[in-house]
């Protein structure tokens, strides 16, 4: 299941199902049986179990699971942010099966459970909770007990992932059909805890309806990439990508680049360098070529060969008009771009600039900021860099460059022009590294290189980053991930 569900995209899927047959008290009670099927896993028979309850039907979800766990031997006590008459709909019949007492909010002693269910709010909520429930959530997070959220811990906005007010953190979350937004984006992805996906009896064939366009980045978003060579093919049939080099300072970047392009497949990488870095270069790599190229008539004739279908601008490149003008260049030259670190920081405050050049291009494009760089290329851009949400300010800033984003971070989010975006889920803070990003850049490239779509070898190469991170482990540093490719690969293929 890699469809992620925004909150309209989910009651959506609810009304579907309820238009199909299946009456919505019947989800709601499915649902209830799924929080206490979890409660039951995290504490012994016979434990005391909180149960706070909202007005809507994340109340009612916690109606029932007080109703279930209470039938199975718990010790079960209610607690209420209004009196369960004033529940509503669905919700309404769920706290009216509830025999039991229900008591204020204000009345509830988290700490003196083993656990407490957070049924208060849903990942609906639309504004930071006032009153009685921002001081429950602000106890709750205080009272150090395990905590079950139910679908998205109560201050969490589902879309976002942002806080309203406070949040407590849970231990594990349970959540229904798909997962949210809010489940992988930070901080929410850090509150929910382990995440749960119950079945509650909602057809998959729904998502035929709803088009979802917002996904986990998982292997199966981009099957085949990297792709596997052509057993009659050649080198010059992977793709040749072309990688910038800046002056002598900073040249180990362009070589944490171009390497990663060639691990990643392309059948050549050439790193084009000025005359100042050209031996320290030459020394430094043996399958990687090295090709002088000074200023931009320098780089002119490095593009010139059409061979070189893929090119990496932006990792120590230096800042300024010389590298805005290689990038114009490279945007011009039909080829697939990948632009990363000083390439990005050379258009501060131009994006409108930027933007021209890039719905231009006649190859992919792809722009890895973080958010920093983010920040910098969109500061006259208010309505993109102040967007709130990570997800929607990189669909945002897809959609005005013509170019596919990753804006990077523990919660990568991949956004390409065509309104798709994905949400890496399996970020390690290894990666805080120097170099990481130059890796990353380089992996693009090079899949772009092999003739991979923009999207697709964005999501890929994020994917796959993290996951050389991952399987290397403490003491990692950037020189380490491309060489753990060929591992992680050969693991992924026997799997």
């Amino acid at each position: 299941m890699i469809e992620l569900l925004t909150v309209a995209e989910m009651a959506e899927a609810d009304r579907a199902t309820c238009a199909a047959g299946t009456p919505g008290r019947v989800l709601m009670e499915r649902a209830g049986r799924a929080v206490a099927a979890e409660a039951a896993l995290l504490v012994p028979r016979g434990a005391k179990i909180l149960v706070l309850c909202g007005p809507g039907n994340n109340g009612g979800d916690g109606y029932v699971a007080a109703r279930v766990l209470e039938g199975r031997g718990f010790e079960v006590r209610v607690a209420s942010l209004a009196p369960p008459e004033a529940s509503a709909g669905d919700a309404a019949f769920a706290a009216a099966a509830w025999n039991g007492p229900v008591v204020a909010l204000s009345e509830a002693r988290a700490e003196e459970h083993d656990l407490v269910v957070d049924a208060l709010f849903g990942a609906g909520l639309s504004r930071d909770p006032a009153g009685a429930a921002a001081e429950a959530v602000e106890r709750l997070a205080r009272s150090g007990r395990p905590i079950l959220a139910v679908d998205v811990p109560s201050g969490v906005d589902g879309d976002s992932g942002r806080v309203r007010g406070a949040a407590a953190p849970a231990t594990r979350t349970v959540t229904f059909f798909r997962r949210k937004p809010a489940h992988l984006l930070e901080p929410g992805r850090s509150l929910c805890g382990d995440v749960v996906v119950a079945d509650i009896g909602i057809a998959a064939d729904v998502l035929d309806a709803i088009g979802p366009r917002i996904f986990e980045n998982r292997r199966e978003l981009h099957p085949g990439i990297p792709p596997s060579p052509d057993p009659l093919g050649h080198k010059y049939g992977r793709g040749h990508a072309l990688v910038l080099s800046g002056g002598i300072e900073g040249a180990g970047a362009a070589r944490l680049a171009a390497r990663a392009a060639l691990r990643i497949g392309a059948g050549l990488v050439t790193v084009a360098t000025p005359t100042e870095a050209l031996a320290v270069q030459a020394k430094a790599l043996t399958a990687i070529m090295v090709r002088r190229a000074d200023g931009i008539e320098g780089f002119a004739e490095a593009l010139a060969d059409p061979r070189r279908n893929a090119v990496v601008i932006g990792p120590a490149a230096g800042i300024g008009e010389e590298t805005r003008a290689k990038t114009a260049a490279a945007l011009r030259a039909r080829r697939a771009v990948v632009l990363d670190a000083d390439a990005l920081t050379s258009f501060e405050g131009r994006a409108a600039d930027l933007a021209a050049l890039t719905r231009a291009a006649q190859g992919p494009v792809v722009l890895t900021p973080h958010d920093g760089e983010f920040a910098r290329l969109f500061n006259r851009e208010g309505d993109i860099a102040h967007i709130p949400s990570k997800l929607v300010r990189a669909q945002a800033a897809s959609a005005f460059l013509g170019a596919t984003i990753v804006l990077k971070g523990p919660d990568t989010v991949i956004a390409g022009p065509d309104g798709r975006a994905a949400i890496n889920a399996n970020g390690t803070p290894y990666l805080a590294t120097a170099g990481s990003g130059d890796v990353l850049a380089g992996f693009v490239g090079g899949l772009l290189a092999q003739g991979v779509a923009g999207f697709g070898a964005a999501c890929a190469a994020v994917r796959l980053h993290a996951e050389c991170a991952r399987a290397f482990g403490p003491g990692l540093v950037a020189e380490d991930l491309a060489e753990m490719l060929p591992l992680v690969l050969a693991a992924e293929r026997d799997a």
